[in-house]
This record gives C-alpha cells, sequence and structure tokens, in this order.
C-alpha cells in the first residue's frame, strides 16, 4: 500500500508550509471544539455544585470568557483550516494533472493506443480526483487526532493520571484498530466501485458518440440495457459504502459511549467534584476526533485503485527516445530522403511500407495519393517521428531524424492534420499554438495571407471566442486556421494530411490557391485522395 502511495505522499514536500499551516489550523479547530465542550460541561457543574454547597463566591466571568472566545476560535479556525486545506490539495491536483499531461505528452502513438480518449479522460479527472481523500481525509485527521489525544493525555494527567491513561489508551486503540478493521471490510468494495466508475463513463461517452452507429445496426437498446445494469449494480455498491460508513461511524459512537459510562463510573471513585463533568464531556468530545478516520478508510481502497491507475501512466518510458543533444542543422530549407523504409504497425500480420526510398528536393512540392490503408499519413507519421520505421531510416538535410532533438525537430516541421482542433478560447490563443512568442501584429499579418481578416472586424477582434470545436466559424474557415498556425510555425517543411477533405467544391479551390501561393518557398508533402491539386504539386507518388 505504501508503495503505491509513496510517490503521490513525496508531493506533499512542495507544498510543505501550506500542508503545515493546515494542520495547525486543524489542531487549533479540533482542541478548540473539545475545550469548548468540556469546559462548558465543567462550567454548568460547578454552577450547580456551588449552588448546592451554599457557597457565595464564583468566578463565573472567566469561564463564561472561555466558552466564548474557544466557540470564536473554533468557528474562525474551521473557516481558515478549510480554505487552507482545499487549497492545498487543488494545487496538489492541478501539479498531478499537469505532470500527468507531461507523462502522456511523449508517448508513442502504440502506446497511446492502449487507451481510449475517454478512459484517458477518466484517469485526469476522476482517478487523479480520488487521490485528495489522501491528505484531506486521511493524513491529516490521523495526524490531527493523535496530536490531540497527546494533548489531551498532558491535560487531564495533572487533574488525574490513571483516567488520563485509561482515556488515552482507549482512543489510541480505537483510532488504530477501528479504521483498519473498516479498511478491510470496505478495500474491494472500494476497488470494485473505482472500476465500476472508469467503465460506466467510458460506456457511457461511447454510448453518446455512437448512436448513429448503434441506430444503424438496431444495437441502441441492448447497449443501453448493459449501461443501465452497470449504473445499477454501481448504486447497488454505493449504498453498500454508504452503509459501511454509517456503520464505522454507530462504532466509534458505541465506543465513545462506553468510555463516558467507564469513565463516569471510575471517576466518581475519586470524586464527586465538578470534574465529573470535565472528564465526562471530554470523553464525549472524543467522538468527533475518532469519527472522521474509519470512514476515510473505507474510500483507501478506491484510492489505491485510482492511485495505480494513474501510476500506469506515470511510469510508462517513451518508446520514442529523442537525443538530449542532437546534431544543429540548417532549418532555411528541408530537402527529405527515406532509405529502404520497413514499417508495420504492431501486431498485424502485412506491412504498411517496404523497402520504401524517395529523395524529396528542398522547395519541392509532393503529392500522396493511394488506396486507403496503403500508408500515406503512416508517411507523414514517419516523418514527424510518431511512429519509428521498423527498419531503415529518413534523413533531413542528411542528417538522420532520430540524431535530432525534440525542439529541432518540432520546429523543423510544420503539420496541418485532418482535423484541425480548435480550442473554446479566443482567436488569439487558437493562434499562437503555431508560435507562442508570435506579436499581435503577426497574428493579424497571417490572418491576412490566409484571407481570414473578417474575423478581426468584430468588436473582439483577436479577442473574438471561437467556442467549442470552432462551431462559429465554417469547415473552410477551421481549415485556414490550421493553415495559418503552419505558417506561423515558420518551418521549412509542412506536412498536410487531405487539407480539403469533406469541403464543397469552391472551397477547396479556395485552399488550394491559398496553399500554393502561402508554400511556395517551402518543402510541402500533402496526402490526399483527389488528382484535381495536379497545379500545385511538382510530383505525385503513388503509394
Amino acid at each position: 500500500m505504501l508503495a503505491i502511495l509513496r510517490p503521490y505522499i513525496a508531493l506533499y514536500k512542495h507544498y510543505f508550509w501550506q500542508i503545515l499551516i493546515g494542520l495547525s489550523l486543524s489542531i487549533l479547530t479540533l482542541f478548540a471544539s473539545v475545550f469548548l465542550l468540556s469546559l462548558s460541561g465543567w462550567f454548568l457543574a460547578s454552577t450547580a455544585f456551588v449552588g448546592v454547597a451554599g457557597l457565595y463566591t464564583f468566578n463565573y466571568m472567566l469561564p463564561a470568557a472561555g466558552v466564548r472566545g474557544a466557540a470564536i476560535t473554533r468557528t474562525a479556525a474551521r473557516y481558515m483550516e478549510r480554505l487552507v486545506d482545499h487549497d492545498t490539495t487543488f494545487k496538489i491536483l492541478a501539479y498531478l494533472r499537469t505532470l500527468a499531461f507531461r507523462k502522456i505528452l511523449p508517448l508513442s502513438a502504440n502506446q497511446l493506443a492502449q487507451y481510449q480518449r475517454a478512459d484517458l479522460l477518466n484517469r485526469f479527472i476522476v482517478d487523479i480526483d480520488a487521490l485528495d481523500h489522501l491528505y484531506l481525509k486521511l493524513f491529516s485527521p490521523i495526524v490531527t487526532a493523535l496530536i490531540i489525544i497527546v494533548m489531551l493525555f498532558v491535560g487531564l494527567s495533572t487533574i488525574n493520571l490513571p483516567i488520563a491513561l485509561i482515556i488515552t489508551i482507549v482512543l489510541t486503540i480505537t483510532l488504530l484498530a477501528v479504521p483498519i478493521i473498516f479498511y478491510q471490510a470496505g478495500k474491494q468494495l472500494g476497488v470494485t466501485l473505482a472500476q465500476q466508475q472508469s467503465e460506466y463513463r467510458l460506456l457511457l461517452i461511447n454510448y453518446l458518440q455512437g448512436q448513429a452507429e448503434l441506430t444503424l445496426f438496431n444495437a441502441q437498446l441492448r447497449y443501453r440495457a448493459k449501461l443501465d445494469e452497470l449504473e445499477t449494480n454501481w448504486l447497488r455498491n454505493q449504498q453498500r459504502q454508504s452503509t459501511l460508513m454509517a456503520l464505522s461511524s454507530a462504532v466509534v459512537l458505541l465506543i465513545v459511549g462506553f468510555l463516558t459510562l467507564l469513565v463516569l463510573w471510575l471517576i466518581t471513585q475519586y470524586t464527586l467534584s465538578p470534574l465529573v463533568a470535565l472528564f465526562v464531556f471530554v470523553c464525549l468530545a472524543s467522538a468527533e476526533i475518532l469519527t472522521p478516520i474509519p470512514g476515510a478508510f473505507i474510500f483507501l481502497g478506491q484510492v489505491l485503485t485510482s492511485a495505480t491507475r494513474t501510476s500506469a501512466i506515470f511510469n510508462q518510458t517513451p518508446n520514442i527516445k529523442f537525443v538530449k543533444s542532437g546534431k544543429t542543422i540548417d532549418l532555411s530549407s528541408a530537402k527529405l530522403q527515406f532509405k529502404q523504409i520497413n514499417f508495420s504497425y504492431p501486431n498485424q500480420p502485412f506491412a504498411i511500407l517496404t523497402n520504401f526510398s524517395l529523395t524529396i528536393q528542398a522547395g519541392e512540392h509532393i503529392g500522396l495519393i493511394g488506396k486507403t490503408g496503403c500508408g500515406k499519413s503512416t508517411l507523414l507519421s514517419l516523418i514527424n517521428r510518431a511512429w519509428e520505421p521498423n527498419s531503415g531510416n529518413i534523413y533531413f538535410n542528411d542528417t538522420p531524424l532520430n540524431q535530432l532533438d525534440e525542439k529541432t525537430l518540432r520546429q523543423a516541421i510544420a503539420v496541418v492534420p485532418q482535423i484541425i482542433t480548435i480550442f473554446s478560447d479566443s482567436l488569439r490563443q487558437n493562434l499562437l499554438i503555431g508560435d507562442q512568442q508570435a506579436t499581435d501584429q503577426q497574428l493579424i499579418a497571417v490572418l491576412q495571407q490566409v484571407e481570414l481578416d473578417k474575423l478581426l472586424t468584430t468588436q473582439e477582434g483577436l479577442d473574438l471566442p471561437l467556442g467549442q470545436g470552432g462551431r462559429s466559424l465554417s469547415g473552410g474557415e477551421i481549415r485556414r486556421i490550421g493553415i495559418a498556425r503552419a505558417l506561423l510555425h515558420n518551418s521549412p517543411l509542412i506536412l498536410m494530411d487531405e487539407p480539403t477533405e469533406s469541403l464543397d467544391q469552391q472551397t477547396e479551390q479556395q485552399i488550394i490557391a491559398l496553399i500554393k501561393q502561402t508554400c511556395k518557398d517551402k518543402t510541402l508533402i500533402m496526402v490526399t485522395h483527389r488528382l484535381t491539386h495536379d497545379p500545385l504539386f511538382d510530383r505525385i507518388i503513388s503509394l
């Protein structure tokens, strides 16, 4: 268990002071709660005792002030504790998500193929979210409870050492034993819940995205029934987990009740003073110390499963490795050579490319045509090092690609994919993907170059929101933004994968004219299914 959680616990060192402040506030809150209840009980008992004893002097001002002070302190400390703890947790989760993205980014297409997009999303959101239990519901309450128990022993031992020792032993045993019992009881249930949650989200996304196919093959009802069955089992297990949590609270309250009765009987053997109420109310207040902890251990199985799934991403080593310091090459032009390239996808019985050789001169425009599956897009992926050839090598300006560091390779190549991704952000931020250092003047110039300057006539200008997936743009405008990004990248080699797919003939001709104009001084390799682009290409390669 510790081996799985150790990498995530190690993250706490980055937020040491925030965690220390949060723990201090948590200790202050819990101490104020115990002190408030204990002092109130002693105060009421003392008042009654004074009346029965017929005494005429009793300083009620100090206890009354203490009660008010403890109440105010508890409220203020609780608010500040929640503020600090949740801020710390959110920062840890943000760090984890950033780390997960950094781990996924270098992975090859072969490694990413084992994950569906919905599964990756689930690991990013749900599994990483589950890790907040480590600090908020496990680490912080246990540390706080142990410190408060020690403080209670120190305080009560000055009044009555044997009773203080009994209270401390019972609370400590309960703190250590009860969570372990409920962890074992809820371990498998937590694992099942984590798996069902992931499976349900995956099925739901596939169900929503595949409505057309499910309807076409008359499988919608069958798929929906499977989804409903999984949801029913998931809810049933959630109910079992809630029952287990209620049981853990009941067990803690039962132990506290027996402890209270035991202490009440023992303390009356020593004295009948108001100190009886003090010890009794300390025992009752201990319920607030212990109650949150067994419930947190019920979730621990779920947390461990989420940590295991997240670690599966973190522990992967990229199949495609870049040299740290590659050869320096001239990026003013791009010449490509393919020498005896052989490539086949994993677990596929046939090769995509066999002994493929080709030389593309600097500034040459090449069109790649062929039947679906013949290797056109694969060839672009090999140039971009999304995949590696099984044998043979690719040379960029007479330098093997595998001898270039990643920064140099990315600077040398601009890719216009078949599907242009438009983020739900401003026009400026969507263009800066091509060059993060581009100025507003450069962005405006490239928009004019791709004939999208009409977007600048709006009131927002470069701050124009494009919406999710660029819903406010036409298909042709989305393609132009992809080309604008490639131009901003200012690389000598441009790879395009069917940039005119699904466009009407007029828009297609406009895009072709735009590509011809903007890429005239660059090396261009374009995958296409149509031969209407002949005027654009110097050569057409049929695969």
